[in-house]
């Protein structure tokens, strides 16, 4: 990319689409890195709009190489597109007028898993529905709330509030202030919007449910979210209240891949499958099954009556299309179990129960129980009692 700006011979803009969450080994925030970057090759004349997922950690000193920082205002994220257009709007806009925008950060201290800020529902939807309103307020341009992403250990990782102005910094300072202080007001009344409880307690809903079909989201191994996706402990305790008709969206398992399409298409197969990355929140679980189908890098292993679909590379599944390439219809089917935090808008429309297992992982939904090393403390909810203001 560095290299292409250089060949460039001279820009007036650049428009990019980041998450705002990337941590990079020996580098550290990756986003402001890469426009510091730009900001060295390019200059400061030249206008920078930046599309943001509303999961980013924002570091502050991004907006001193950006102009515009603009998030998607929507979890599951349905306005993706949307956002993106927009940064490229404001881009033009901003060359053709003149105006050089200017973003303000504020950083509440709260961190929430994103299964807790679904933007539709509960304290949160009405502070995303009043960024419309911040955006036609004279002299500001536009408005972002980022809840964060909860698993990165950095020093960023948190809630951000941005606001955008034209120069008029008075009023962005205030609206700023007030959308953040909202947030922290807020912060203990966020909830999930679904059904939850522990493993055994949700398989034994959806068992007994009679909407079919369910989806467990198997939270605490979220590969969405980063984690490995090999915690097995789905098909043990699936197997132990003898389910049937269950489908566990996936396994994480080279090894256990390479044996099922060594022994073929209707064989036995005797195997350990996971828990061989992730040795802290899982163990490996002897099964054997029939191999019901092979597909490029996976296999679907048939354990009694569970369907645990193996990969040999980790992937997330988000779509009904990622079921269908294994050769299974999610729609047809009781259970499903899937290594995810809130459900995809495709598995929204076709899932008549959502249960959320709070199911133990590096993306458990429930911080307070692990190791951070490294974010700014105190942080809500890894710490309580604390007061805090935008005004200090």
């Amino acid at each position: 990319m560095i290299k292409a700006l250089e060949d460039s011979g001279g820009l007036d803009g650049v428009c990019l689409f980041l998450h705002g969450a990337m941590e990079v080994e020996g580098i550290g925030d990756g986003e402001t890195h890469l426009l510091k970057c730009i900001r060295e090759t390019i200059g400061f004349k030249a206008i920078v709009s930046v599309a943001l997922d509303l999961h980013g950690n924002l570091n502050p000193q991004i907006a001193d190489y950006a102009n515009v920082l603009t998030a998607y205002r929507t979890a599951p994220h349905v306005d993706v597109s949307e956002t993106r257009l927009k940064a490229a709007k404001l881009l033009i806009r901003s060359i053709k007028t003149g105006i050089k925008p200017t973003p303000i950060i504020v950083k509440p201290p709260v961190l929430l898993p994103g299964e807790y800020v679904v933007t539709s529902i509960g304290p949160v939807a009405s502070i995303y529905r009043s960024l419309g309103e911040i955006d036609q307020k004279p002299g500001l341009i536009d408005s972002s709330m980022l809840v964060g992403m909860a698993w990165a250990d950095t020093p960023h990782a948190s809630a951000s509030v941005v606001v955008v102005s034209d120069g008029k910094t008075d009023e962005a300072y205030k609206t700023v202030s007030e959308l953040a202080e909202a947030y922290w007001n807020r912060r203990r009344d966020f909830k999930l919007e679904v059904e939850s409880g522990e493993i055994d307690e949700v398989i034994k809903a959806a068992k007994t449910s009679t909407k079919n079909p369910v989806f467990i989201s198997d939270s605490g191994d979220n590969v969405t979210a980063g984690a490995p996706g090999d915690v097995p402990i789905f098909v043990e305790r699936l197997l132990e209240f003898k389910v049937e008709d269950a489908v566990v969206a996936g396994i994480y398992d080279p090894e256990a891949v390479r044996l099922c399409r060594d022994a073929g298409l209707g064989s036995s197969v005797r195997t350990s499958i996971g828990g061989k990355i992730d040795k802290i929140n899982g163990y490996p679980v002897e099964v054997k099954g029939n191999v019901v189908n092979l597909v490029d890098g996976g296999a679907v292993l048939r354990v009694n009556r569970v369907d645990i679909l193996l990969t040999s590379r980790r992937r997330g599944w988000t779509s009904i299309d990622d079921f269908m390439e294994f050769g299974v219809n999610p729609a047809e089917r009781k259970i499903i179990v899937v290594k995810l935090g809130y459900l995809t808008p495709d598995f929204r429309k076709i899932a008549r129960l959502a249960l959320m297992a709070l199911s133990p992982g590096y993306t458990n939904l429930l911080i307070e129980k692990l190791r951070y090393e490294r974010v700014r403390r105190p942080l809500y909810p890894l710490d309580k009692d604390f007061s805090w203001s935008p005004y200090d």
